[in-house]
């Protein structure tokens, strides 16, 4: 079944009383296993360099179908802009509040030559399923669907939707069309991002920068005959030294397993020859940001001291949004989503060094945890894995909330 922009809507059934009822409709989608296997075999690897990118379509498609199979309306949004990238909505139940299950559907590219197996043909090995993308992060995906095959949709009181987005993994632009848009999503989100099935709600924020110093050639006999633009970039090296020290005194966080922001050097190219004047010269860097910094301010710091070092030296700056970033993830304090996790869990909550989607969710109004199985030493490596029986705790994990947060309906969810 090929979806348009709205697939077949499922009829929206009523209770005849608010009777919580849960029932097996399990043999509806195919095994949990299966599931993963066919999203892996499905492509859709999201770059900056267009001759890797992949349309996430196929991805979005396969999983609309097994969502329409519980009874769930599923509808599938172009990302604007962004040709054969699309959000996935699938809502199964209808009324205020609800609970959004959230994932991404794209991959990163994969080391080619370093895997021992496909990565596009799903193994299993003691006890894991190895392939691009178990852990980071399409079998959550699998496992919200099979969660939710579990809950009689008549019993629902407030609706599960189902949500996967394009393109996490380089310019999240699924994510910023659904804050673009304004779209009403639910009352609160679980991210099921690779934590060891640990909540999280603090995470480090990121952005990419380039910096290109545009100087001029000459004989390496005379510096005088030219602007050296590796010499300049000398200069900015020291200029970006400062800044991360400075940064690292005035926004360190002990609650993070790297304490500091980080302000990566991450790549440097200038010059032709040894015997010319470099002439042109470029580096990229990546900073993650801790909470209380935004990606605005420290971008805005980063060019400002640039320019100021550089003044008087005849260089020219360029500066390239490389990748345009996403703020930390701060706590929600107004509802109690994290302690009904960690209750659930048994584990307290967390921070992580890495981004996610969870800032975009939180502007759109959402309470949000991160909170998957697998861990995310795993994710972007080749041999890429995830533990079964971690899913198979997940599938049950995700069940109790939706059960809690959509059947049951407590106090702290309420309108």
């Amino acid at each position: 079944m090929h979806h348009a922009v709205v697939a077949i809507r499922a009829q929206n059934l009523r209770p005849a009383s608010w009777i919580p009822m849960i029932v097996f409709m399990t043999m509806q989608l195919p095994p949990l296993e299966t599931m993963i296997a066919q999203l892996i075999a499905s492509p859709s690897v999201s770059s900056v360099q267009p001759d890797l990118d992949q349309s996430n379509r196929e991805v979005c498609e396969l999983l609309a179908d097994w969502a329409e199979s519980l009874g769930f309306e599923a509808t599938l949004m172009p990302v604007p802009g962004n040709t054969g990238k699309y959000n996935l909505i699938a809502r199964l139940g209808s009324g205020p509040g609800g609970m959004v299950l959230s994932g991404h559907s794209d991959t990163v590219p994969w080391d080619d030559g370093k895997w021992s197996l496909d990565p596009f043909k799903a193994e299993r090995r003691d006890g894991r399923i190895y392939g691009l993308g178990t852990a980071d992060m399409k079998s959550f995906l699998a496992i919200a669907l099979q969660a939710a095959a579990s809950i009689d949709r008549g019993s629902l009181r407030s609706p599960v939707t189902i949500l996967a987005t394009a393109d996490e993994e380089s310019t999240m632009s699924g994510a910023r069309a659904l804050v673009e848009s304004e779209t009403h999503l639910g009352r609160v989100a679980i991210i099921g991002e690779p934590t060891d099935l640990r909540p999280i709600n603090l995470h480090k924020g990121i952005l990419m920068e380039g910096i290109r110093l545009i100087g001029s050639s000459g004989h390496s006999s005379n510096p005088a005959l030219g602007r050296n633009a590796l010499d300049g970039m000398m200069e900015v090296v020291e200029a970006l030294k400062e800044l991360r020290r400075e940064f690292a005194e005035r926004f360190r966080d002990p609650g993070f397993e790297v304490p500091e922001p980080t302000l990566n050097l991450g790549y440097i190219r200038g010059g032709d020859n040894a015997n010319r004047i470099c002439g042109e010269c470029e580096m990229h860097i990546d900073v993650r940001l801790n909470p209380g910094m935004t990606v605005a301010s420290c971008r805005s710091a980063i060019r400002e001291r640039i320019r100021e070092r550089l003044a008087g030296s005849g260089l020219e700056v360029r500066f390239d949004a490389l990748f345009e970033g996403v703020d930390p993830m701060t706590c929600d304090h107004r509802g109690q989503l994290v302690e009904t996790c960690e209750t659930e869990t048994g584990h307290d909550r967390g921070a992580v060094c890495f981004g996610t989607e969870g800032p975009f969710l939180q502007a759109l109004g959402l309470e949000t945890v991160i909170l998957g199985p697998g861990s995310i030493d795993q994710a972007h490596q080749p041999d890429e894995f995830l533990d079964l029986a971690s899913a198979e705790q997940a599938v049950d994990l995700v069940g109790r909330l939706i059960d809690k947060y959509c059947v049951r309906q407590p106090e702290a969810t309420s309108e």
